[in-house]
């Protein structure tokens, strides 16, 4: 997880004791297994254990500790000095632990993975995937994940200038957001880049480092960028695969395929596509025949 801070503390006052919060509660007595923590009901039964285990310094009959509060096997409350390393409304590159049909569970430093439900996704994280998320409240009063976090990179993002970055740099960072019209990423200089669907030769997933070549920087400092070679070196892999898909699709092609196929099949442009035949033809690697071209 990259750029974290202390966990932001609720009091007792405002948030009622339940699981997935983060609160301070005083030591009123301690046993073998560890510190029981006063839960103010008036019933000493409603003590809130906090084990051994659960401990990251020694604690003593009257501190006030902070702690996270989360149910054992048993579905009972128990707390642990393990709190999540970020603030609520904070973003921060964290680990996907575990997923289930209602969202996934994301590693945030906490005792237990904090829950991200399946609204707050974009795509499907996959356990192990390491993606942009942020921390909030949810209306019950726990804390959850969310993977929307567009309005929080925009903040913390600055302005490219001509003099910092021009045409045909490279800019690396990760995605933190895709939707049909392409995929955005924060670079490592926090520049807000777009790559547009038609720059996106191979799939991509959110979370994902990736390096990109700068083909735009506008007026108000964002950046637009590719993820395909430059046209010199992309006719020759344009070529390499329309050939390969020749090979193993009975030898011919059309010249007439519409843009959307050409895309779904190459995922290149009509004009880019219109290149690598051309260039596999003046190489004499294919033939023409009317409207198709043959091995």
């Amino acid at each position: 997880m990259r750029e974290i801070k202390n966990s932001q503390v609720s009091t007792k006052s405002e948030i009622k004791l339940k699981p997935m919060t983060v609160v301070t509660l005083k030591v009123v007595r301690k046993s073998d297994l560890g510190a029981f923590l006063d839960a103010e009901t008036g019933n000493t039964s409603d003590d809130i254990l906090l084990h051994k285990t659960q401990q990251t310094s020694e604690v003593n009959i009257g501190d006030e500790v902070k702690v996270f509060l989360y149910l054992d096997p048993k579905k009972r409350l128990t707390a642990s000095m393990r709190v999540p390393q970020m603030n609520e409304g904070q973003i921060a590159r964290v680990k996907v632990i575990n997923t289930s049909e209602d969202g996934a569970f994301l590693e945030v430093g906490a005792e237990r993975g904090i829950f991200m439900p399946f609204r707050e996704m974009i795509g499907r994280p996959e356990i192990g995937d390491t993606i942009w998320a942020k921390l909030y409240t949810d209306k019950s009063g726990r804390l959850c994940m969310s993977m929307n976090v567009s309005d929080e990179m925009r903040r913390a993002s600055k302005p490219a200038s001509a003099e910092e970055i021009k045409r045909g740099d490279k800019v690396t960072g990760s995605i933190f957001n895709i939707t049909d019209a392409g995929a955005f990423m924060l670079s490592s200089q926090r520049y807000i880049v777009f790559i547009a669907a038609k720059e996106i030769p191979n799939q991509i997933k959110i979370g994902q480092e990736v390096t990109a070549r700068v083909t735009f920087v506008r007026d108000d400092g964002r950046i637009d960028a590719s993820l395909r070679e430059q046209k010199e070196k992309a006719l020759l892999s344009d070529a390499e695969k329309i050939l390969q898909f020749m090979q193993e699709n009975g030898g011919t092609i059309s010249e007439k395929l519409s843009p959307e196929v050409i895309y779904q099949r190459f995922k290149i442009s009509k004009a880019a596509f219109k290149r690598a035949l051309g260039h596999l033809y003046k190489e004499h690697r294919i033939q023409r025949d009317k409207n198709n071209f043959k091995i």
